[in-house]
């Protein structure tokens, strides 16, 4: 069915070669086909790779050639080994694994020694479908899925015994799985169920229940003593092929098998593979690009698909879902439509730390229906447990990361018309987050106090102090940082409250946002910790990573005002002094290539703990627009596409966000900075701006959801573009010169045409 990687690259090469041709001739191009999964899969998170899943899928079905730890875990191009093919690679959770073997005489000894060789010169990867050749057993793999559904096919060697071997305890991926079961319920059926034991992230267990089917007979169930595993061997087939489907759920094993009747009724490999990847072009295919060069078409589709991955569907078909949030567990249930369909899906979902630069500007522009879900989503973890969440997983809270991180996306969703919410209740649980009690109160993975937070502190004495003065609860007790994004979160609070006509409240948390002017410190002119008794830390270094900033240092964390910049730059003597400020750290910046290396992991090294701008992790990765607000728009145009060149170009196993991917959030922040689109404030004032920085590609049409917005297309076209021609010259919208730094969400949603003449100079 599927096409070597030789002939792949050359429908690739084609695609390439016909996407500047008119539309009529460039219909067979998909974006799928420009997609390239193995993007920095050799520095692969255990839920950052993707092949063989749906947008947002239960399942994310892929090899496994790691198995231990969050981190460093998963499918690691740069190996050579499989170790399983699991269903669940999601934040904090992992699940279901399982191995096609070749059974010997003592197929016991498979137990400790199963795995499997492999080579990428016997793989095919793409969206939606994964193939690989176990050298071992001799067996070809091939893995596809529906939202909740594994499906596998096998091809046997003729004449072998074919089994299939279920990891059911031991390490996988961020958890240890305990409590394995498996029994044969049928036939042609397996019922069984694994729990994801408590991890330093999140506190409590979860358990997955999974029921599977197979298209031939179970000969027998392979059990060992003391050992956690099983395997089970199938009557022998004429034709060597083995189909398998694994349905999962976190509620119960009927809704497991519930999820399977449901999505997945037949046995047509080819049918479900098509589905999905027609799935995952019709949401790639709401932007339309042309121009640039192949690598650059490619890796754009490619940032655009990991703006879609990650975060993962907790509920069923039916709407039941797992709630973890209380004392005690317990299945809930989403509302039903009319059509006795869930309204929304429930999610696992990483911090939406820095979303209001990313996923919270990309989705609610191209994606509102995803948005909807979310917000939805999040607001019923409010409902079952008091809180509004900013990162959970397996249906409970996790507290991940510092602050309330969830109210610029909720804000920007409100000023963006995406209401199907109860947003008097949304804004109860958001104000809540602010106040002690609330998210601000804890700091990161802090779950049982609610002192590492210190927004007591804050309110007190207008900052967090630096070290906190209370001790140590949780991560990322780092008063600086956590001070300015407090700040920033009170100002896109304060914007909610005036929508909702809180006149008091839009008053109070307008004022807290200025907070951030309490740890300016004039003199070296940077922001810098206090402590308790108001002293500076002593001594100082800006370029000191971690000291009271969040995963940053004080040059990155200093611009993090993205609610006041024009007061920001006050304080530091006028727009002029910040440029010069701020380009000198972008110059210095752009030695290291704009990244603290080419991982996450090596940031904290001391070769790169001091870069000024860190465009691989959160913090600072607003600062090439901040000279939009400082009246130098040609240095944003310049310095972003510099960024995009260096830090987001690259077609590679082992470059491609040089840093914290963290569940679509540098893919989003990629895929807005080559449309030349970007919002420093998250998009959270009333009708909100899209500035412009530069954009890569001769046209990018944005095709609008017709259930959100008016309009039907809205087209950024560039003339002259080229790589030494990314300055704005001039430019038009539907014909009419544009003023002023960009376009209003309001007008840009009524479609049109924007026009940008580009030059070589400012």
């Amino acid at each position: 069915m599927k096409q070597t990687l030789a002939i792949a690259l050359l429908v690739y090469t084609l695609a390439w070669s016909c996407l500047e041709k008119p539309k009529e001739e460039t219909a067979a191009v998909r974006p799928i086909e420009m997609v390239y999964p193995l993007l920095d899969a050799a520095n692969s998170r255990w839920f950052y790779f993707s092949s063989a899943t749906r947008p947002f899928g239960m399942v994310n079905l892929s090899p496994d050639t790691q198995l231990d730890g969050a981190w460093g875990a998963g499918y690691r191009y740069n190996t050579d080994t499989i170790k399983g093919f699991s269903h669940i690679h999601a934040w904090q959770m992992s699940g279901v694994s399982v191995m096609p073997v070749t059974l010997g005489d003592d197929a016991s000894a498979l137990f400790t020694n199963y795995y499997s060789a492999f080579s990428h010169d016997r793989e095919v990867v793409e969206p939606g479908y994964h193939s690989v050749f176990l050298e071992r057993y001799g067996i070809q793999v091939e893995l596809g899925a529906t939202h909740r559904v594994g499906f596998h096919r096998y091809s046997f060697p003729m004449q072998s015994r074919a089994g299939i071997l279920f990891h059911l305890g031991g390490m996988l991926g961020p958890s240890e799985i305990a409590e394995g079961t498996l029994v044969q319920s049928g036939p042609r059926q397996l019922t069984g169920s694994v729990t994801n034991l408590p991890t330093t992230r999140r506190p409590k267990p979860i358990t997955v229940y999974f029921q599977v089917e197979l298209d031939r007979d179970i000969r027998s169930v392979i059990v060992q003593e003391d050992v956690a595993h099983r395997i089970v061997e199938v009557e022998p087939s004429g034709e060597g092929t083995l189909h398998m489907k694994v349905a999962i759920s976190y509620t119960s094993a009927e809704n497991a098998a519930l999820n399977l009747t449901s999505e997945l009724p037949h046995w047509e490999f080819e049918r479900v593979v098509d589905e999905t990847q027609s799935r995952w072009n019709d949401l790639l295919g709401r932007i339309e690009i042309s121009g640039g060069n192949e690598t650059q078409r490619r890796r754009f589709y490619t940032d655009l698909w990991k703006a879609l991955q990650g975060r993962r569907t907790l509920s069923d078909v039916n709407g039941a879902y797992p709630d973890n949030t209380g004392e005690t567990f317990r299945v809930g249930q989403i509302p039903l439509d009319n059509a006795g369909k869930p309204k929304f899906r429930h999610f696992n979902s990483d911090s939406f730390w820095g979303a209001q630069w990313t996923i919270g500007v990309l989705w609610s522009l191209v994606y509102p229906d995803i948005m909807d879900e979310f917000t939805n989503s999040l607001l019923q973890y409010y409902k079952d447990g008091g809180l509004i969440p900013r990162g959970p997983s397996g249906g409970n809270y996790t507290h991940v990361m510092t602050g309330a991180s969830s109210t610029p996306f909720f804000a920007a969703a409100y000023q963006k018309g995406i209401r199907s919410i109860d947003w008097e209740l949304a804004y109860e649980g958001l104000k809540k987050n602010h106040l002690p009690g609330g998210m601000m109160g804890k700091a990161g993975y802090e779950h049982h106090t609610a002192m590492g937070g210190n927004v007591e502190d804050y309110m007190k004495l207008g900052y967090v102090p630096y070290p906190n003065p209370k001790g140590r609860f949780g991560f990322h007790e780092q008063g600086a940082g956590q001070t300015l994004e407090y700040s920033y979160q009170d100002w896109t609070l304060a914007q909610l409250a005036k929508a909702l006509g809180k006149t008091e409240d839009a008053i109070y948390f307008e004022q807290r946002s200025k907070n951030y002017r309490n740890l300016y410190d004039p003199e070296s002119s940077w922001i810098r910790p206090k402590d308790i008794n108001g002293n500076w830390l002593t001594p100082f270094d800006p370029y000191d990573y971690g000291r009271g900033y969040v995963e940053a240092n004080g040059a990155q964390f200093t611009w993090f005002v993205p609610h006041d910049l024009p007061g920001l730059a006050s304080l530091m003597g006028g727009n002029e002094k910040a440029v010069e400020k701020l380009n000198a750290q972008f110059e210095a910046a752009e030695a290291l290539g704009f990244t603290s290396g080419t991982s996450h992991a090596v940031e904290t090294h001391p070769e790169y703990r001091r870069i000024p701008i860190n465009y691989g992790n959160q913090p600072s990765m607003q600062t090439a627009f901040i000279f939009n607000h400082l009246g130098r728009p040609d240095l944003t145009q310049s310095w972003s596409r510099k960024v995009v060149n260096r830090a987001f170009s690259a077609v590679s196993t082992d470059l491609g966000y040089n840093g914290d991917e963290d569940q679509g959030l540098m893919g989003s922040l990629a895929v807005l900075m080559k449309m030349g689109l970007f919002q420093m404030n998250g998009g959270t004032e009333k009708n909100p701006l899209y500035e412009l920085g530069s954009p890569l590609f001769d046209k990018t049409v944005i095709h609008l959801h017709p259930d959100y917005y008016p309009g039907k297309t809205f087209t950024i076209e560039t003339q002259n573009n080229g790589p030494n021609q990314y300055f704005i010259q001039k430019k038009h919208v539907n014909g009419l010169p544009l003023e002023g730094l960009g376009i209003p969400h309001d007008d840009l949603v009524q479609g049109g045409i924007l026009t940008l003449k580009m030059g070589p100079n400012p």
